[in-house]
C-alpha cells in the first residue's frame, strides 16, 4: 500500500534535482503556466538543479531552451534531456560509432545522433543497423516505408516515444509518436524498443545527464511522468496544472501514484505534511478521511490539498484502484473538480 509522503523540508531542498516535464508542468502550449517562472526561480536560489525532461523528439535542445527562456524561465541547452537524446544513447551503446541508422523523423533526432557519433541514414539501400522514430508534423509516407522496410531486414526499431496523442493548441489532441509508430508495426509485426517516458532509457539518461543523487521527477501526466519515476526507482511530485485532475490522482492504480501532490510548482518551495492512520481513517492537517460502505467520507477543514492527500490515502489502501463513484462527492466538496 502506498499513501503520499510527507517532507519535513522544502521538496527543493530535499532532492538535488528537479526532473521536470514540460508541457502542462512549465507552460501549455507556448503560454507559461502561473506561478511556474517564479517557483523554479526560487528552487534554483534554493540550491536545486533543474533539469527539463520531454518527450518530445522534434525539436533540439536549443529550441526547448529558447521556448523556456520565452515563458520566463532561464535554461540553456545543457538544462534540456529529450527522448531523442535518449534514443541516440540507447543505440550509440549498442552499435560502434559511424554505425548507419534510418531516421524516421525531424532534423532534432538527427543531430541527437551525430551528437553520439552515429551516422543518419534515409533509405533501407544503406543497410542501416537500426531504424529510429520520433514524432515529425512533416513525416512523409516514403520515409516510413524506408522504415518499415529497414525493419523487416533486420535492423534494430527504436521509437523516441509511445505517446498516442499531443496537446493541440485548439481543440482536440493529434495523433502522437505512438500512433504513427503504428504504421510500421503493423506493416512488420516487430514492436520498438520505447526510450521516452514511462520507459527507462529517458530516465536514466536525465540522471547520467544530471549526476543526480536524490531526484524529484515532477509532472502532470500520471501514465508518463509518474510511472516513469517509479519504473526509476524516483520520487514523484504530481502537480493539477496539466493533463490529471485531482479525480484522476485518487483513483489512480498502483503504478500512477505520486509520491507529493501540489497544485502548482510552488510545491517544490514548502514541506508537505504527513499523512497517517487514525483509527480506520486517514488524517492529514485538519482533514479525515474514511471508508463508509462503498464511498469515502472526508471531513474537517484546512488546506484543501491536505485533504486531498487524507482523501488518496484512504482510496489507495488497497492494490486496486478505486472506482470514481466512490470519491466523486469527497473531491467536489474540497472544491477542487
Amino acid at each position: 500500500m502506498s499513501v503520499p509522503r510527507g517532507c519535513d523540508r522544502p521538496l527543493s531542498e530535499a532532492y538535488d534535482v528537479a526532473l521536470l516535464d514540460l508541457d502542462g508542468v512549465v507552460y501549455v502550449g507556448h503560454r507559461p503556466v502561473p506561478n511556474a517562472a517564479e517557483a523554479l526561480a526560487k528552487a534554483r536560489a534554493a540550491g536545486q538543479r533543474l533539469a527539463f525532461v520531454t518527450n518530445n523528439a522534434s525539436r533540439t535542445p536549443s529550441a526547448v531552451a529558447a521556448l523556456l527562456c520565452e515563458v520566463g524561465v532561464p535554461a540553456t541547452a545543457e538544462d534540456v534531456v529529450t527522448s531523442a537524446q535518449a534514443a541516440a544513447r540507447l543505440l550509440a551503446e549498442r552499435f560502434p560509432a559511424g554505425a548507419p541508422v534510418l531516421v524516421v523523423g525531424s532534423t532534432a533526432l538527427r543531430h541527437a545522433l551525430r551528437a553520439q557519433g552515429l551516422r543518419p541514414v534515409s533509405t533501407a539501400a544503406e543497410r542501416p543497423a537500426a531504424v529510429v522514430q520520433g514524432f515529425d508534423p512533416d513525416l512523409s509516407y516514403g520515409l516510413i516505408a524506408e522504415g518499415a522496410q529497414a525493419v523487416r531486414d533486420g535492423a534494430l526499431f527504436v521509437a523516441s516515444n509511445g505517446d498516442v496523442t499531443i496537446p493541440a493548441r485548439t481543440g482536440p489532441p493529434r495523433p502522437g509518436n505512438g500512433a504513427l509508430v503504428q504504421v510500421i508495426r503493423s506493416a512488420t509485426g516487430v514492436d520498438p524498443i520505447v526510450t521516452g517516458k514511462p520507459e527507462r532509457p529517458l530516465h536514466r539518461e536525465a540522471i547520467l545527464r544530471t549526476a543526480a543523487d536524490r531526484p524529484l521527477v515532477v509532472g502532470d501526466r500520471l501514465d508518463t511522468d509518474i510511472e516513469g519515476a517509479r519504473k526509476g526507482g524516483a520520487d514523484s511530485l504530481l502537480v493539477f496544472t496539466g493533463v490529471t485532475d485531482p479525480l484522476g490522482a485518487v483513483t489512480a492504480v498502483p503504478e500512477h501514484r505520486p509520491a507529493y501532490l501540489a497544485a502548482d510548482l510552488n510545491g517544490l518551495l514548502v514541506p508537505h505534511p504527513e499523512v497517517t492512520p487514525a483509527g480506520d481513517a486517514w488524517a492529514c492537517g485538519g482533514w479525515s478521511a474514511r471508508w463508509a460502505g462503498d464511498t469515502i467520507r472526508l471531513s474537517g477543514d484546512g488546506d484543501r490539498y491536505d485533504g486531498l492527500r487524507a482523501l488518496c490515502a484512504a482510496a489507495w489502501r488497497t492494490e486496486l484502484p478505486v472506482r470514481p463513484e466512490a470519491v466523486e462527492g469527497a473531491v467536489t466538496d474540497l472544491g477542487l473538480g
